[in-house]
């Protein structure tokens, strides 16, 4: 056999056990079914050789120039997507490059909570390591003209609710979502509210459902209390709620309301003002706006908690007085 020959002869089985190993190594997992998951982190802007290359330095045993190899072959070499990843056992390179193709990032999650205000929210994102903080060092103010501009103040206008993100999203992101659903969810409780409610807009319903969600213990009696405090309103009596006076005194609030609390006059202190507070004094969930869009049918006028999470109301200042006696006071009115 001629020199030319060997080569070529040579040359063919050099393809064929590299097609073979190939074969094998693609399918071939990169880490074995009792190791711990890997992960790993390709920058914003990466082509395919640094994707690749950034993948290894974090310590996932795929040869760079082979899973670059292997992408240019399948024609995937320029999908390859930014972000965090998590390479589970078993995963082959074949499984790998996928899971990059189609961005399978990591995502992370946090949730908000019925009833907290937008403080204790903003805090809630401020503890999350997997978010980029842009809106550290804004102000409420230009916080507010980023997210929602023609709102004068943060309260009850973002909805709580659990959020999904991929590592290294923008909290704007989060406060934009759930600015976007909060208004989503008031403009449909909005269109289908009862007839003849005390109020001029959307806002102030969103007011009375941030109260709801303060004064609730029991969740079944959402409409009721609704009931009690539009009826209030309709007759242009005080609210009187506990909830606006503490909002109102902020950071003064020890624990406790004393009377001279009560007494102290505030925008918010609806035993010295008539009407709405100003703003509203929680984040209220889908279920408190849905009471004060839709309260229940009745004449009560008061309610008090038994202390157990439920409340006695009442229609009449005398029989509201005897409840109070018995479950605050401690002794049945005689």
């Amino acid at each position: 056999m001629g020199a030319f020959k060997k080569i070529v002869a040579l040359g063919i089985l050099l393809v064929m056990a590299g097609s073979a190993f190939l074969v094998y190594w693609v399918r071939d997992p990169l880490i074995a079914a009792d190791q711990s998951p890997m992960e790993f982190s390709v920058a914003p802007g990466s082509g395919l050789r640094s994707a690749m290359r950034q993948a290894h330095d974090a310590g996932i045993p795929a040869p760079p120039l082979l899973m670059e190899f292997l992408a240019r072959g399948m024609g995937k070499g320029s999908v390859i997507k930014p972000g965090s990843y998590r390479l589970l056992p078993g995963t082959t390179p074949l499984g790998l490059l996928d899971m990059m193709v189609r961005g399978s990032t990591i995502r992370e999650s946090l949730t908000i909570i019925e009833g907290w205000s937008f403080q204790q929210m903003r805090a809630e994102l401020a503890r999350q390591k997997w978010l980029k903080h842009d809106s550290a060092e804004m102000s409420v103010e230009q916080l507010l003209e980023k997210i929602a501009p023609g709102f004068p103040h943060p309260e009850g206008i973002f909805y709580p609710d659990t959020y999904v993100f991929e590592r290294g999203s923008s909290d704007l992101i989060i406060y934009q979502q759930a600015h976007q659903q909060l208004m989503k969810k008031l403009k449909q409780a909005w269109a289908s509210r009862a007839p003849d409610l005390p109020y001029d807009n959307p806002y102030e319903a969103l007011i009375m459902a941030s109260i709801i969600e303060k004064e609730t213990g029991k969740a079944t009696e959402r409409p009721r209390i609704a009931s009690v405090f539009i009826n209030r309103l309709r007759r242009r009596m005080l609210l009187q709620t506990d909830p606006t006076v503490i909002y109102g005194m902020g950071e003064s609030f020890a624990g406790n309301i004393r009377k001279q609390d009560l007494l102290t006059d505030t925008p918010y202190n609806t035993y010295t003002r008539y009407g709405l507070p100003p703003t509203p004094i929680a984040l209220p969930g889908h279920a408190s706006i849905d009471a004060a869009m839709n309260p229940a049918e009745g004449k009560d006028l008061y309610f008090v908690g038994r202390g157990d999470g439920s409340s006695e109301f009442s229609d009449d200042l005398e029989d509201h007085n005897r409840a109070v006696n018995k479950y605050q006071i401690g002794r049945a009115h005689v």
